[in-house]
């Protein structure tokens, strides 16, 4: 069965917190079209990178699956999704995460996590991020995250 991945990460600084810098931030795609190079049953995932200090354009490229912060197992019938945590991030705490999720063949889920992150010694700012996975599972089209997801797990949180 084809699994297709696309991960999404969203840097920015405390200078997009607010104001125009915020609402173009907030502005960018969760999802973009893939790459027709890009198999479904390949094991790289289509990746996405936006930062602040680019303007929040879009660099693509592909990742090995490997290096994606995402458990995926085919359980024959269905597809066990479970997004992993940045270990060395404590903020925002996840002290009870969503269970994982199971694809039918057809569906697709947009799991979401952000982070804050400082500097070991406190000189420089914090940086914080943004996780965005879609994952669908049996044959898709090009286009197949622009749509609403079968399933969304928001573990978006606080981050001050």
């Amino acid at each position: 069965m084809e699994i297709t991945v696309q991960w999404v990460r969203t840097f920015w600084t405390k200078e997009s917190r607010g104001g125009a810098a915020a609402a173009r931030r907030n502005a960018v795609p969760a999802g973009f079209t893939l790459p027709g190079t890009l198999s479904g049953a390949s094991r790289v995932a289509h990746y996405v990178e936006m930062s602040e200090r680019d303007g929040f354009a879009p660099r693509a490229g592909t990742k090995d699956l490997d290096e994606v912060g995402v458990g995926l197992r085919d359980e024959g019938d269905r597809l066990r999704v479970l997004a992993r945590v940045e270990p060395l991030c404590g903020v925002p705490p996840r002290p009870r995460r969503p269970p994982a999720v199971r694809l039918l063949p057809g569906q697709w889920v947009r799991w979401q996590l952000n982070y804050r992150f400082s500097s070991l010694v406190g000189l420089r700012d914090w940086l914080y991020w943004l996780d965005t996975f879609n994952i669908a599972y049996g044959a898709r089209d090009q286009d197949v995250f622009l749509s609403e997801p079968t399933v969304l797990v928001d573990e978006r949180g606080p981050l001050r």
